[in-house]
């Protein structure tokens, strides 16, 4: 199958590219570094001529409430050159819960980008993953205050990236969903005590403090980014990526 991936240049597309490739099939990565531009359109044409299969894992360059016209310009010009060049499958990724934390604008942005999808012409798939595990540090410094982190118990299912990868990549050479499939990580962690996990592997010396009110993380309800029922398990454990992270930093 020939496929053109989207951000195919970025941690899960370059993955995605690779994983595709290795498995006899044309994945071509596009992004801006190629002369493919999702706003403007540029190169878009020519990056779906004869493709069978979308995959578009390009992201907002902001998570406030620009992101919303990010996905809705991309998605409109994506859905466009894909139905013009006839397209038969396209696959987006987007956040297990997404459609549980209204108050957060990038989410609300990546639930527009899936209805925009389930209602355009083409048939298509969403995968829903977990927080990545490779985020993990990001997150920790939004709350960082000098040796201290501030965490909220938010209850998180950190997925590898890999295993996203491989996820995006067996249901783009399947058949279209016409739906969404979870995909989660093997372990569900409090955010903080998770926190202190990551700290401990990497001897940093900061401190986590439980913090309920603490960065983007504190706005969510109950379980909302754990793992559906239906969500498959992926097999990386959270304490295996960090000796392989520790061994190759």
């Amino acid at each position: 199958m020939r496929i053109a991936v989207f951000g195919g240049t970025g941690l899960i597309g370059s993955k995605v590219v690779e994983e595709l490739d290795a498995d006899g099939h044309e994945a071509v990565p596009h992004s801006k570094s190629t002369g493919v531009d999702v706003i403007t359109g540029e190169g878009l044409e020519g990056a779906v001529a004869g493709v069978d299969v979308i995959v578009n894992l390009t992201n907002s360059p902001t998570f406030d409430e620009a992101s919303p016209a990010f996905f809705r310009q991309s998605m409109d010009n994506l859905v466009n050159a894909g139905r013009k060049a006839g397209v038969r499958h396209f696959v987006v990724l987007s956040i297990v819960g997404v459609d549980r934390v209204p108050e957060l604008d990038y989410y609300r942005a990546k639930v527009l980008q899936e209805e925009i999808l389930a209602a355009g012409p083409i048939p298509y798939s969403v995968v829903r993953a977990t927080q990545f595990m490779e985020f993990i540090d990001s997150v920790l410094s939004w709350t960082t205050d000098g040796d201290t982190v501030r965490l909220p118990a938010t209850p998180i299912q950190p997925i590898s990236a890999q295993d996203v990868a491989d996820a995006v990549a067996e249901v783009a050479v399947g058949p279209p969903l016409q739906g969404i499939h979870n995909i989660a990580g093997p372990e569900v962690f409090p955010l903080d005590e998770l926190g202190r996990i990551t700290l401990a592997a990497g001897s940093d010396h900061r401190t986590v403090v439980t913090d309920d009110t603490a960065g983007m993380f504190a706005v969510v309800r109950g379980d909302a980014l754990t793992g559906t029922d239906d969500a498959s398990l992926a097999p990386t454990r959270y304490a295996d990526w960090l000796a392989a992270h520790q061994d190759t930093a």
